[in-house]
């Protein structure tokens, strides 16, 4: 095979298997006092990041809430009305894909394992064109 088809051959299982780029996903659910909530997916904006937050009460029990945040506004403590009670809410904030789930939300999915296979295939077919 010469250099050329292995270039082209090259391009087109690159281009097959990178994946496209699309908008962060994060979960989202808006203030609740229960940990039985299911998040929604929900798409944030470029500059996003998706965040958990807590708020605490004293002698109450915490509220929780996850949804997108500017990043300029992690890790910042607000002060939060929830059902006449002030909360002193935090929010704690991560970069990659649907990385606010966590128990007892909905957890992130496998790689896809036609996309492994894929990939397996493709390192095999250029360890033996080389």
């Amino acid at each position: 095979m010469g250099y050329r088809q292995f270039l082209y051959l090259s391009l087109l299982f690159g281009t097959i298997l990178t994946p496209p780029v699309a908008a962060k996903h994060c979960y989202y659910y808006d203030l609740t006092d229960t940990q039985q909530c299911v998040g929604i997916l929900m798409h944030c904006g470029k500059e996003e990041d998706c965040y958990q937050g807590q708020g605490i009460a004293r002698g109450i029990s915490h509220i929780i809430s996850k949804s997108c945040v500017e990043a300029t506004n992690c890790g910042r403590e607000l002060s939060v009305d929830y059902m006449g009670v002030t909360y002193k809410f935090m929010t704690y904030c991560c970069s990659e894909e649907l990385c606010n789930a966590s128990p007892p939300g909905p957890m992130q999915a496998e790689p896809d394992r036609n996309i492994v296979a894929a990939s397996v295939g493709l390192v095999l077919l250029l360890s033996w064109l080389l």
